[in-house]
């Protein structure tokens, strides 16, 4: 048996500005998130991006083409029941960051990482407070409480539509420093994602890579840059 698909069912969308922020309707009908929460967003371009999503949809409703509702309705119905706790969880990504832990060999590959990860470590100590340092091998290493408060604290600054954004980042790219770099917008979205998957590349070089691989990465990065704009729309 198939499984029920939701259909177009609206003619026009538009996007409302309230007290407490922007919503979109359809029809005139408030949206809501798949809790029953109102979908009230915290920027006009946000809503306006919403809105341009539901006016795509062309008979069967398809929520893969709708990244920023579904990033919305997280950020409505997961992060703000559970702040505190999402917070924390990405915090202790600074414990293992990937740009941290590197190769012990071949040459090339230690060479690659050093170049393309320092320069970012080295601005997250001086833009962000935090030093966090490398060490060769894969074996935990607990990096200095200082840097890992300073980094706790700004990522429970972040309200609950960013936080939402931050946590794809994050889990993306494995790096809580690439996150704040993309963020901070200080490389381009491609070139953060090229350095999340410098260990990657330098397989892929060695002996290639399959067909479906490709496709998983280009959706993953395409996720990436996703949360990336969401991040620019809070």
């Amino acid at each position: 048996m198939n499984g029920w698909v939701a259909k177009r069912f609206w003619k026009t969308s538009e996007v409302i500005e309230k007290s407490e922020g922007f919503t979109v309707c359809l029809d005139g009908r408030v949206l809501k998130t798949p809790a029953k929460s109102h979908l009230i967003l915290p920027s006009r371009e946000m809503a306006h991006a919403i809105a341009a999503e539901w006016d795509r949809q062309e008979g069967d409703i398809d929520p893969n083409t709708m990244p920023v509702t579904k990033s919305a309705n997280a950020a409505i119905d997961k992060v703000a029941t559970q702040h505190f706790e999402i917070a924390e969880m990405l915090t202790e990504y600074g414990n293992t960051d990937l740009l941290c832990y590197r190769a012990v060999a071949p040459e090339e590959l230690i060479a690659r990482q050093a170049e393309s990860w320092d320069p970012i470590l080295d601005w997250a100590a001086e833009n962000l407070g935090a030093r966090l340092l490398s060490v060769s091998g894969v074996m935990y290493e607990e990096q200095d409480k200082t840097a890992i408060s300073r980094l706790r604290a700004q990522v429970h600054a972040m309200d609950n539509y960013a936080l939402a954004a931050f946590y794809d980042l994050v889990s993306l790219s494995g790096s809580l420093v690439i996150a704040f770099a993309a963020r901070a917008e200080i490389r381009t979205i491609s070139e953060l994602w090229e350095l999340s998957r410098v260990d990657e590349s330098w397989q892929e070089e060695q002996w290639g890579v399959d067909d479906e691989a490709s496709k998983q990465i280009a959706l993953k990065f395409r996720a990436f840059e996703n949360a990336n704009r969401f991040l620019k729309m809070t």
